[in-house]
């Protein structure tokens, strides 16, 4: 049996995240522990870059702090605070390039952990150094802790939460100074519970003591409760059981593993290994090398009596020496041919069938067990209402109905459901050609070469040549409907583009081979050439076309400068006597709220 489930001591990583942009956000505890996390609404300062030195602009592209420093950091690009390094020193400098919070020795900014975004920096706090220890002071210079830490570090994934260290222990705090937990531990880490509701809010605390025999691991919950002291030798909470306030801990002591539910234990601690099936919601629990099921009462609803258990679908495949025995998840006997599996939909009127007994082949069934598409697909994926994809003989894509008619033709090489949108997207690699659907499955557009973004509330598909946008339920829109808010709009005329006012009048002549729409800061992008310009909201052209960029990419201005994306996330502006010395260009909206799943290990 194949075996992906591994018991970690330390946190799954599980990545995320892009920082969700909005107002100020109050996480409120049952105990009390109250603190705040500031989301960024506006950004009004960015950082420069000129020949690898670094200052600041801010969003009409005015030049704030000069590029001399060999770094700066805007921990919150809405406030004027800006750090600057140069060599050994650091200085914290106001937008009249005053020199501020001089009370305190090298304030730096706090890094957030295993953040993939613009925004990595906690952006109400900062720690400071006296006498070789770390305190916390917030953006007036207030001061919230003292200097008494030997280390301050921010809490992977808890945004307003810090790791401390004091007397070589750790311990966690808030943004408030508060303590989350005592420090007293050699290592904390977080369990990586997340829901899409709350990110991380309910994510408890893995700790972890040094003993004669090596590291021994405990678990505290989000509210600060702990709930199992460090004695186990590995230790990790089941993400995938969604629920806050109950916290799943597989949990082994001398090699032998149990589930904990907040502390009390679910299964003993009497297997090798255990390992959580998210689709049923089960334990495969195994002991003395045989297998067997737990439910997450933790009962032993299959006897741990079986060479291997294989969970596919809605049954239970347990082999033994006298062959196979199927079980439906209650743990009760099914009669079912053991070549067949059957998968659930998220839609209760379907179920996937599998007929592995001649080659494996793809149907429909409904829920009263009725065959509706026959077994005659490489592949059958639930897509919403009656639809269905589907993969033929030659591994092509396309989408039929529960009457098995097919409804996009079974000729693409990728064909998904954008998303947060009622739109299909397809596409075939010999011909680079890419196609939207409606929720129908009428074809929408068909463009080559075409890059495919998702915004906020549209859908953005272009390529060199053509830009249409759609909204969610692929209803086209016109660019003066994407953009409400800005006064000039891309216009083009014949080969050529422009732009032109709400109601369709030229205000720029349309002499470029492409231009961008303007952005909130009231630049476009212009290109001849094969080089990139500027033009302001007025339709002045504040920057000839200069720069030679990345062809694949539409640039994002701010007054003269362009913007670079490096690292996790991370951006600055430049000019034209260093575009050629950069490497990548991307086009990221500067406020995001799109999550990133891709795991970040810092």
């Amino acid at each position: 049996m194949k075996r992906n489930f591994i018991i970690r001591n330390i946190i799954i990583a599980v990545l995320i995240i892009a920082i969700i942009v909005g107002l100020t956000v109050y996480f409120v505890y049952k105990n009390g522990r109250e603190y705040e996390v500031e989301k960024v609404s506006t950004y009004n300062y960015f950082v420069l870059k000129k020949d690898n030195l670094s200052g600041v602009i801010d969003r009409s592209g005015n030049t704030i702090i000069d590029a001399t420093y060999d770094d700066v950091v805007i921990p919150n690009p809405e406030k004027a605070l800006f750090v600057c390094y140069e060599g050994d020193n650091t200085k914290v400098l106001n937008e009249a390039k005053e020199e501020i919070l001089t009370d305190y020795q090298n304030v730096e900014p706090i890094r957030l952990q295993n953040i993939s975004s613009d925004l990595m920096y906690e952006k109400s706090v900062l720690k400071y150094e006296q006498d070789g220890k770390f305190g916390l002071i917030d953006f007036e210079g207030k001061k919230i802790a003292n200097a008494e830490y030997e280390e301050i570090s921010g809490l992977p994934y808890k945004e307003g939460e810090l790791l401390v260290k004091k007397d070589g222990k750790f311990g966690v705090i808030n943004i408030k100074g508060n303590k989350l937990v005592d420090i007293k531990y050699d290592q904390i880490t977080v369990d990586g519970y997340y829901t899409p509701e709350n990110n991380y809010k309910f994510a408890g605390y893995i700790i972890s003591n040094t003993t004669d025999e090596g590291y021994r691991y405990g678990y505290i919950n989000y509210d600060g409760k702990l709930l199992l002291e460090p004695e186990y030798n590995q230790l990790s909470r089941v993400i995938g059981i969604s629920d806050d306030e109950n916290a799943y801990i597989i949990c082994a002591k001398n090699g032998q593993y149990g589930v904990m539910k907040n502390g009390e234990e679910l299964i003993p601690n009497e297997y090798q290994s255990i390992e959580y099936d998210e689709s049923n919601k089960l334990f495969t629990i195994e002991k003395s090398k045989k297998f067997g099921i737990a439910n997450l009462d933790g009962n032993v609803i299959v006897p741990a009596e079986y060479s291997q258990i294989d969970i596919t679908g809605i049954y239970l495949y347990a082999q033994n020496n006298q062959g196979i025995t199927v079980y439906n998840t209650s743990g009760t006997q099914a009669n079912i041919d053991t070549n067949v599996a059957i998968l659930n939909t998220s839609n209760e009127k379907y179920k996937i069938r599998i007929d592995n007994s001649n080659g494996t082949k793809y149907g429909v069934i409904n829920k009263e067990g009725e065959q509706v598409i026959e077994e005659k697909y490489n592949y059958i994926e639930y897509l919403f209402d009656n639809y269905f994809i589907a993969s033929n003989d030659q591994a092509k894509l396309g989408v039929i109905d529960d009457h098995d008619n097919v409804k996009i033709e079974l000729n693409n090489d990728a064909l998904q459901k954008i998303e947060g949108t009622n739109v299909i997207q397809a596409s075939t690699t010999a011909d680079s050609m890419t196609k939207l659907y409606s929720k129908d499955m009428t074809e929408l557009c068909a463009m080559t070469n075409a890059n495919v973004e998702v915004k906020d509330n549209y859908i953005k598909i272009s390529n060199d040549t053509e830009t249409r946008y759609f909204d969610k339920d692929g209803k086209e829109l016109k660019n003066t409907e994407v953009y409400p808010n800005n006064t000039l709009f891309a216009k083009k005329e014949g080969d050529k583009w422009g732009f032109a006012d709400k109601n369709g009048n030229t205000v720029v002549e349309a002499k470029y081979d492409k231009v961008t729409e303007f952005n909130e800061y009231g630049f476009a992008g212009v290109r001849l050439d094969g080089k990139w310009g500027v033009v302001n909201s007025k339709g002045e052209e504040v920057l000839a076309p200069t720069y030679t960029l990345n062809e694949d990419t539409e640039p994002y201005f701010i007054g003269t400068y362009y913007r670079v994306q490096y690292g996790f996330g991370e951006v600055y502006y430049t000019d034209a006597n260093n575009a050629q010395n950069q490497e990548t260009t991307e086009t990221i909206e500067p406020t995001t709220d799109e999550i990133v799943d891709t795991t970040v290990s810092e």
